[in-house]
């Protein structure tokens, strides 16, 4: 073999070896092990007193009660780990300020029977419990919600939605329809807006310490591993491309402010229009939009995986609490081609 063609095999080699890499960590969980012992980057922080602060309290998170993750980002924003805070005080301000949260939920197609009452049902135990929540149901099946016994201070309202023919669509649609909502009813009752995928279940105190103007979650696959093995969109003609980035984000939940909120969804919109306008569609819809508009757009406030964990993963120490976990995905049944 001439050097020309070990040449090109080594790049070949190197360049399908991320490739390799990312399918085995997907499949075995062994593998998956051995990724949950590398260690995070670490919070230059000594204490919360030295964030970008999203409330007064804040300053009492306890930055070095966590050694074994990272408890902050490079732009001074707290990462939210069990251990770092105190969930009484939190509930207390929150309570003091008058905070109110809107939860958004697309419950589409068999999704509605499959997911949407263990859902709620979880959640009435453990989001965002004694503060004022509304449950916005986006549907195209609104009378088969089910009849959820709802807590004081909590109410749920069923809008009505186009059923798209490709669930790929449902998900990318999504952001307009959670902007029009925000415009036309949540900003004029609520603070803040989270917004979730339908199956998910609530495990455990999904609280007001995850409340902030600019809210994202770090993507429980993706945590530990290298930048290099973000699955970023690299389609240079996506208004989704990225290089690299700080994290990479799921959006299976994201929140903040409701103002907050309505600009990220505005963007990702208005960014996924313009890819279909060229006739592309980002790797993985709107978390590929979403995680390009919080690069440009530094959340306030980053969610730990315990805010949503994947079980399936395995044990990980630093895992300490489970919040809210993934239901058991059933995409062959559930999903349109």
């Amino acid at each position: 073999m001439g050097l020309v063609q070990r040449t090109r095999s080594f790049f070949k080699f190197v360049l399908c070896l991320p490739v390799a890499l990312f399918v085995f960590y997907f499949t075995s969980p062994s593998f998956r092990l051995l990724i949950g012992l590398l260690p995070m980057d670490k919070c230059s922080l000594q204490s919360g007193k030295g964030l970008i602060l999203d409330n007064g309290l804040d300053a009492s998170l306890d930055m070095m009660s966590r050694r074994d993750v990272q408890t902050c980002t490079s732009w001074k924003a707290p990462i939210i780990w069990e251990g770092m805070f105190e969930p009484d005080l939190y509930d207390q301000m929150h309570k003091r300020e008058g905070s109110s949260v809107a939860l958004t939920v697309f419950a589409v197609g068999r999704y509605l029977d499959a997911y949407l009452k263990t859902f709620l049902s979880s959640s009435e135990h453990h989001f965002m419990v004694g503060l004022p929540v509304t449950y916005y149901i986006f549907t195209d099946e609104p009378k088969k919600v089910p009849d959820i016994k709802l807590a004081a201070q909590r109410s749920l309202k069923v809008i009505e939605v186009k059923r798209h023919s490709r669930w790929q669509d449902i998900s990318m649609m999504r952001m307009k329809t959670i902007s029009d909502v925000i415009e036309s009813d949540i900003r004029h009752n609520f603070t803040h807006v989270f917004c979730f995928d339908v199956d998910q279940v609530f495990t455990g105190r999904f609280g007001s310490e995850a409340l902030g103007d600019s809210v994202a979650l770090l993507h429980a696959y993706y945590y530990h591993l290298p930048k290099r093995f973000y699955t970023y969109d690299r389609n240079p003609k996506s208004k989704a491309y990225m290089e690299t980035g700080d994290f990479y984000y799921h959006a299976a939940v994201f929140g903040g402010s409701w103002k907050s909120v309505k600009a990220l969804a505005d963007a990702c919109y208005q960014s996924i229009m313009e890819d279909k306008q060229n006739n592309v569609e980002a790797l993985w819809h709107d978390e590929s939009h979403l995680n390009k508009y919080l690069l440009l757009h530094k959340p306030s406030r980053v969610l730990s995986p315990e805010y949503c964990w994947d079980n399936s993963i395995g044990y990980r120490a630093d895992i300490r609490v489970t919040r809210l976990v993934w239901a058991p995905k059933h995409y062959d049944k559930l999903r349109i081609p």
